[in-house]
């Protein structure tokens, strides 16, 4: 008869997830490397008294649900998807504040587990002031809403369901195409249960990452297709670094001559000096890597989702004989655009491909057409940092100040607004690790979770979160957890008065800002709308005091000189700073190309009506398939 130990469902789930690991390239990873909770009646009494019970297993403290899950993606990010952490919450509010950030670690392929606290199995008993009740059937509960969201979810009504469970949880968690967030919900009443379990349930498992090679048959096909290309174009997305395959993505191209485009996700795949490195690609991409895109026979995506930003609504690719291989871990995502599904492993895919090809190249011109337009876009990039705005500094001005200021393993974190947009044209990426952007879901509020997340998977490293005024005021909560956990981070506020990024978005479509300042109203009522300029009546909020009153080491900037002197005494300050400037909401870095946002098909508005005939324009120039 099997050996078993009797444990609580709660205390039998955290010892379970304290021996499992990944391995991959012959190096042993612990998978989840702490919990992040927040507790209530949905599971301090199970999941609270296992953990404290544990102390192999960290714990750590937050402040809002939504932020521990930002905190565990941005640590599985800079863990290359190999080790992760999971969150626990009780049932109710506490755990649909999580269902925004479960949204943006499956949609940006990142490894988190959920456990909320959930409703009675017995049913004996209600929720607690927690309870969504539905008339048509009782085994609905609010933890149902994760179901969209997650690449795996289940329900315990049972201790011994935690065998068949956790397996599965774990199988979907290490995958390396299907990962994402994951949610076990755990009943109330059940997560305090006991039951026998086998000890060898709480052996040490090792789950092997696998490299896999695509079918020979079409890495042939491939192969014969960039030889007949022209123009071949590469778009390396975060498969490149999550593979750790940057050093052979530099030999593929130094070989072959085909020059690179970087998503967000993969930005720093190569050095941005490589005289092949064309910059950032799409919606928020720069003019030589948009212009090579659109002229270009062949695109050879690696490690890719190819979305909407990136492929400029399936705009960017104007060649009409184009044609697609997709190197893509993920069969889904391999098979988009009608491409060559090269399904494998990016770095061992590379190394194959190569071989393939060994001793051709594209055209000497073609090459440096693409060294020159990549030069003159850097030279461009220069004028954006130096350019002296007045009365107020510009964004790409502040950005310019950091950039320069960072070493190679410092880390830039971002999600929404303008900024990420001008991080993706302006960066100079030096590290495959410097740029940490979460632009899958462009979530508000993600930046300071996500820094602490990324410092803790290496506190060696300098953190510098960029967040504007919009999405600071989402989750400044988090820099409590910073100076309580001892996870320094530099945050890096701007103030522009508002939403920005959809303020200029809203001025284009002829709606003048309508809604997207922070100010006070008309006498009539109305808001005041951004054409106004800066001759409004901002509103009376100090966010300066705001950081400081949360324990951040506080430095006021007017000038790009205070910024970059402030970024210079942060380095001195052993907590938590955040270096506060007002910047120019109306500069930022220019678009190269069109992107899909429909306009008003009727409108009594002139300017709209303009602005509807040129999306008429464009939008025949989208592809019909993806």
């Amino acid at each position: 008869m099997a050996q078993t130990k009797r444990m609580t469902m709660a205390q039998a789930l955290v010892n379970y997830l304290d021996n499992q690991y990944t391995e991959r390239d012959g190096v042993e990873h612990k998978f989840i490397n702490g919990v992040w909770g927040i507790f209530g009646h949905g599971n301090v009494a199970g999941m609270g008294q296992a953990l404290h019970q544990t102390p192999s297993m960290p714990y750590y403290q937050t402040r809002n649900e939504q932020a521990m899950v930002h905190l565990a993606a941005g640590y599985a990010k800079m863990k290359n998807r190999l080790q992760t952490m999971a969150c626990t919450t009780s049932i109710g509010p506490g755990a649909t504040n999580m269902v925004t950030a479960a949204a943006g670690a499956t949609i940006n392929r990142l490894p988190v587990l959920l456990l909320p606290g959930d409703i009675f199995a017995r049913r004996s008993a209600g929720s607690l002031l927690q309870q969504v009740e539905m008339p048509y059937s009782m085994d609905l509960s609010a933890n149902d809403v994760f179901k969209p969201v997650s690449r795996y979810w289940d329900r315990l009504n049972r201790p011994e369901q935690l065998l068949a469970a956790m397996p599965q949880a774990m199988r979907v968690l290490t995958s390396q195409a299907d990962t994402g967030a994951v949610t076990i919900g755990l009943p109330h009443d059940v997560q305090s249960e006991a039951f026998d379990f086998p000890v060898n349930f709480f052996a040490k498992k090792v789950w092997y990452i696998p490299r896999p090679l695509p079918d020979a048959g079409l890495m042939m096909r491939a192969a014969e297709m960039i030889k007949g290309a022209k123009q071949p174009v590469i778009i390396a997305g975060g498969g490149v670094i999550y593979s750790e395959a940057t050093a052979e993505l530099q030999t593929f191209c130094e070989a072959t001559g085909i020059p690179v485009g970087e998503t967000q996700a993969g930005k720093g795949a190569l050095h941005y000096q490589h005289r092949l490195a064309l910059g950032a690609v799409g919606v928020t991409g720069n003019k030589a890597a948009n212009e090579l895109i659109k002229e270009a026979d062949v695109v050879i995506t690696i490690g890719s989702r190819l979305n909407d930003f990136m492929t400029a609504s399936l705009t960017a690719f104007a060649n009409p004989d184009v044609k697609f291989i997709n190197i893509n871990i993920a069969e889904y995502d391999s098979h988009k655009q009608g491409a060559i599904p090269l399904t494998g492993d990016a770095r061992e895919t590379l190394k194959a491909l190569a071989d393939m090809l060994s001793g051709w190249q594209t055209a000497a011109d073609y090459q440096a057409r693409a060294t020159r337009l990549a030069t003159e876009w850097d030279q461009i990039v220069t004028d954006y940092y130096n350019k002296e705005n007045e009365p107020l500094p510009s964004q790409p001005e502040v950005l310019g100040a950091i950039n320069t200021f960072c070493d190679d393993q410092d880390v830039i974190v971002n999600a929404a607004g303008s900024a990420p947009g001008d991080l993706h044209k302006l960066w100079r990426t030096t590290d495959p690790k410097q740029y940490h952007l979460e632009y899958g879901n462009s979530c508000m509020g993600y930046e300071i979770a996500g820094g602490i997340g990324a410092k803790m998977a290496d506190p060696s490293r300098e953190v510098y979160v960029v967040v504007g005024d919009a999405s600071y005021l989402m989750m400044p909560s988090e820099i409590v957890t910073s100076i309580q956990e001892g996870y320094k981070i530099v945050i890096i506020l701007i103030n522009n008065q508002g939403y920005a990024s959809i303020g200029a978005l809203s001025r284009s479509i002829g709606d003048n800002g309508f809604g997207t300042r922070y100010a006070f109203k008309n006498a009539d009522g109305s808001h005041q709308e951004d054409d106004k300029g800066y001759d409004v009546d901002f509103l009376p909020i100090d966010l300066a005091a705001n950081a400081e009153s949360l324990g951040a080491h506080t430095f006021r900037c007017q000038t790009i000189a205070d910024v970059r002197q402030a970024l210079q005494d942060a380095k001195s300050v052993d907590r938590t700073c955040c270096i506060y400037v007002e910047t120019d909401r109306y500069v930022g870095a220019p678009g190269y190309t069109w992107w899909d946002v429909p306009i008003a098909e009727v409108s009594t508005s002139e300017a709209t009506q303009e602005v509807r005939a040129n999306y008429e324009a464009n939008v025949g120039d989208e592809r019909y398939f993806n």
